[in-house]
């Protein structure tokens, strides 16, 4: 018994998240002034947090804020699920 199946549909992008923003200049002091969009800017944070090495030792799921986060996040330490809520007061 043969079973064909339909090949799956190519996932497109939401527009709303490939759209460029202007990011603050405490945002801009992280990831750069140039327009990004939203995904660029949440890649260039993780790669900040990581460089630098703020993830958490014994939770990974928290990142320990430096001057340039808190200046961001309000706080001296987030979760990474709150990097795309906090990003949203940054940007244009």
């Amino acid at each position: 018994m043969a079973t064909s199946k339909t090949p799956a549909k190519k996932r497109t992008p939401n527009a709303a998240f490939m759209k460029p923003l202007t990011p603050s200049a405490e945002l801009a002091a992280v990831v750069g002034s140039a327009p990004l969009p939203r995904t660029e800017i949440v890649k260039k944070i993780w790669e900040y947090i990581k460089k630098h090495d703020l993830q958490d030792k014994k939770n990974k799921r928290a990142i320990n804020s430096d001057a340039k986060l808190k200046a961001i996040f309000g706080k001296d330490q987030f979760t990474m699920f709150e990097i795309g809520g906090g990003i949203g007061k940054h940007v244009k």
